[in-house]
């Protein structure tokens, strides 16, 4: 009896340890899986699998993990081979990543773990350039690319890393200027450029509290700032320095670094600037301090919004995708600090799959189930837009003040209809303001009342809400919500290759949101709506590049404008305004899958004739895997799962087709999109442990 009482608790606290371990989490295993195809499966990694596996449980070569995720990865000189995958993103919970002394080629993956703390990718054959996810690490502090071939020019993208304390950038092809954000870097000690091919001047460093400096064998030229020359370690050799003394400093004199900021006495300890000097400057600066309250009191009177005016005075910067500074306002919150452009399939909801009643759907495994539906997309996604949002109206002269009296500086588009405007107030609050061409209004149109009434009922996670209107002395406008990363035109056709953070699994889930949208305009929407205008410019991206449908309710008005969707989305059958149907939307809405697979605009006169016309260029080898891999947007870097691909190109085949009949209707399109996404969720085996370069006879 006694010993029966021992051997059921031996079992009892068997079957409590096994119940309290817990699989590692299925984004991490995916990640790791995909990753291990493509380091071509080393068999020094022992326990790594290409598909599923326990990396925590069964401890896995190099991998450090705290209860279900993994936490670290070092696999430093090893001998690997290959690439790191296009998942890397997926591991959440990474702060260290060592893949150092290897021969690792191909592009550096420009989503990396997103939350690392140190990140060692030296001595290898990694080439490209510095990925762009590593200006959103904010918690980096240890960076070492050196002994690689990374060219081109580095950008600004070190604002937001205020805990860098080392920098290796050495023995690489970089070249171009240092970039203005450098200087940003308040907590950078170590700093290692040498042999790359940098050019200008390195006054930017002069502010950083540097202990080591290596700039040796560039091609910068000026002087080495005073503030750096007496640093614990500096080299600088091999450059194309100034002879002879520098030039002084400009006028009022710029701040010294850290270390030289004990520096402003003689050797006496006595200030080193006299009295009469000191009292000048007070002196000078009560003048400077009279004239700008003068200045300030005379603008006021004059301009009720010169608060804004400040951006305005020059002209419009170049949209630089989730780097500039107005972007970064609205990331710091850390729940959005996770930049999620590359969330795996598997981070789609079943719920959402499950939304449209004629989809067919088999539950994955229970692990994968609880992966979906703890996602916070998923959850927005499914989510309803509050009903109790009304459009409330706005006066004229708030508008005028709000857009500094539709300034040129504040004009963020324009359309056939119209053009649209930032709109900003004192609290921060941001609008996008549609004026609407007042000629547009004519006899036999629907009044502009009528109009809102409609577009104020449209509510839908992928349709940019309407939050107001103004409708006085002839000006009817509509107010929107503004969204800061501008629309997937810009992204795809405006941006280099550095700041182009949409990966293939992006690219999908834009096309189905978008997708979503039109469906509800035309099938749930009561009565329906045709958009008429479905193009890239008007699909916007949210802080996590969620595509909101916009211009959406205004057919009427592009009924007047046959030609108002440009060249390359137009329906073959819209040689007439009134030719237009629900069909038509769903070819422009193929033109921009288009755009998504290839990178390219709908009509682009810069390429051979033969190829200027995206669809008829693209159309014929939308079933060719050969040709396929060819037209692919060479900023994925061959970065996507091939079956993925061929399944999209399936897609955009039946929504360009030139018979409009033969045109699927939107819900089928959804349907077909997400029988998409499941197969890449669910076949990981099949899909997710891919590269391109793998062969797969099934095509």
């Amino acid at each position: 009896m006694h010993h029966g009482l021992i051997g059921f608790f031996i079992i009892s606290l068997g079957i409590l340890t096994t119940f309290v371990h817990s699989k590692t989490n299925s984004q991490d295993v995916s990640a790791l899986n995909v990753m291990f195809t493509s380091l071509n499966s080393p068999s020094q990694l022992s326990g790594w699998k290409s598909s599923g596996g326990d990396p925590c449980g069964d401890s896995w070569e190099g991998i450090t993990c705290s209860g279900s995720a993994v936490t670290e990865i070092r696999l430093s000189d090893l001998e690997l081979t290959g690439s790191l995958g296009y998942l890397l993103s997926n591991l959440k919970s990474v702060t260290y990543f060592d893949m150092s002394k290897n021969n690792l080629n191909n592009d550096i993956p420009y989503q990396l773990p997103p939350n690392l703390a140190y990140l060692d990718l030296s001595n290898n054959g990694f080439s490209g350039t510095v990925p762009y996810s590593i200006s959103q690490m904010t918690d980096l502090k240890y960076l070492n690319l050196g002994h690689n071939q990374i060219k081109g020019q580095l950008t600004d993208m070190f604002q937001k890393l205020p805990k860098l304390k080392t920098l290796d950038l050495s023995h690489n092809s970089l070249s171009g200027s240092l970039p203005n954000s450098l200087a940003k870097l308040s907590g950078l000690n170590t700093l290692y450029l040498q042999n790359n091919r940098f050019t200008s001047s390195i006054n930017v460093l002069a502010g950083l509290p540097l202990n080591k400096l290596n700039v040796e064998n560039n091609k910068f030229t000026g002087w080495v700032p005073a503030e750096l020359e007496d640093i614990d370690s500096i080299e600088t050799g091999g450059n194309s320095w100034s002879s002879g003394p520098a030039p002084p400093p400009p006028p009022g004199a710029k701040p010294l670094s850290a270390k030289h900021k004990d520096h402003g006495k003689d050797g006496n300890g006595k200030n080193g600037m006299s009295g009469l000097a000191i009292a000048l400057i007070v002196l000078a600066s009560l003048v400077v301090l009279a004239l700008l309250i003068t200045l300030l009191s005379t603008t006021r009177k004059s301009s009720p919004s010169s608060h804004f005016l400040d951006e305005e005075r020059g002209s419009q910067r170049a949209f630089t995708p989730l780097a500039s500074q107005e972007l970064s306002h609205d990331l710091h919150n850390a729940k959005h600090k996770e930049f999620r452009e590359s969330e795996s399939f598997d981070s789609i909801n079943i719920k959402t799959l499950q939304k449209s009643p004629s989809i067919g759907y088999k539950p994955p495994p229970s692990d994968f189930t609880q992966s979906l539906n703890d996602n916070e997309f998923a959850s927005r996604l499914n989510s309803k837009r509050s009903t109790s949002i009304h459009a409330v109206p706005y006066s004229l002269a708030d508008l005028q003040t709000a857009t500094s009296n539709f300034a040129t500086g504040r004009l963020i588009g324009e359309g056939s209809i119209g053009r649209v405007y930032k709109a900003k107030y004192p609290d921060g609050k941001v609008l996008a303001v549609k004026k609407i061409d007042s000629s547009l209004f004519q006899e036999g149109q629907p009044e502009f009342s009528e109009i809102i009434s409609r577009i104020s009922k449209v509510h839908h996670p992928n349709i940019a809400e309407l939050v107001g209107y103004c409708s006085e002395q002839g000006h009817n406008m509509l107010v929107y919500e503004y969204l800061r990363n501008g629309s997937l035109h810009e992204f795809l056709h405006m941006s280099d290759d550095f700041s182009k953070p949409l990966t293939w699994n992006t690219r999908v889930r834009i096309a189905l949101g978008t997708a979503r949208a039109v469906e509800y305009l035309h099938e749930i929407c009561s009565p329906s709506f045709i958009h008429k205008n479905i193009k890239s410019p008007n699909i916007l991206l949210d802080l996590e590049l969620n595509p909101r449908l916009s211009d959406y309710g205004l057919a009427n008005f592009h009924h007047r404008t046959s030609q108002n969707l440009g060249a390359g989305y137009n329906a073959p059958e819209c040689t007439k305004p009134s030719a237009y149907t629900m069909k038509s939307d769903i070819y422009s809405f193929g033109v921009v899958m288009l755009e998504l697979l290839t990178g390219r605009m709908p009509f682009d006169l810069t390429k051979p004739t033969s190829e200027q016309c995206l669809v008829r260029w693209a159309t014929p080898q939308l079933h060719d895997i050969d040709a396929l891999e060819r037209m692919v947007d060479p900023a994925l870097r061959g970065l996507y799962p091939p079956k993925s691909l061929s399944r999209f190109a399936d897609i955009i085949a039946l929504c360009v087709q030139t018979e409009a009949e033969f045109r699927p209707p939107m819900s089928e399109v959804v349907e077909a999109l997400v029988r998409l996404v499941q197969r890449s969720s669910m076949n990981v085996r099949d899909d997710l442990a891919e590269s391109r370069r793998t062969e797969d006879s099934e095509y």
